[in-house]
């Protein structure tokens, strides 16, 4: 599936995709163990998309963190105090 289509689809359905190819992934792992090839060439393709998938909630629940988060205004660090140690052991 393309980046495309799986960035279109809502929620729900990158929840049902995600598990279809699982699905999927396992059944094509248990026949390779059993010694039949065929669909080995699919593997890859379900690991794809399944990582796309991933990739697009990820980026979803980031962009949904941010819009929620305030926005901080830059802030001087916090002064350290590895100075005042040294100049107190030094008294």
């Amino acid at each position: 599936m393309d980046f495309e289509k799986i960035s279109n689809l809502n929620d729900d359905e990158l929840k049902t995709q995600a598990t279809q190819a699982g699905e999927q992934l396992f059944r094509i792992r248990f026949q390779k163990t059993l010694g039949n090839t065929e669909g080995l060439k699919k593997l890859k393709t379900l690991k794809l998309d399944i990582a796309r998938i991933k990739t697009v909630a990820r980026q979803r629940t980031l962009a949904a963190e941010k819009a929620a988060a305030p926005v901080r205004v830059n802030e001087a660090p916090a002064k350290s105090t590895r100075t005042a140690r040294k100049k107190a052991k030094k008294d």
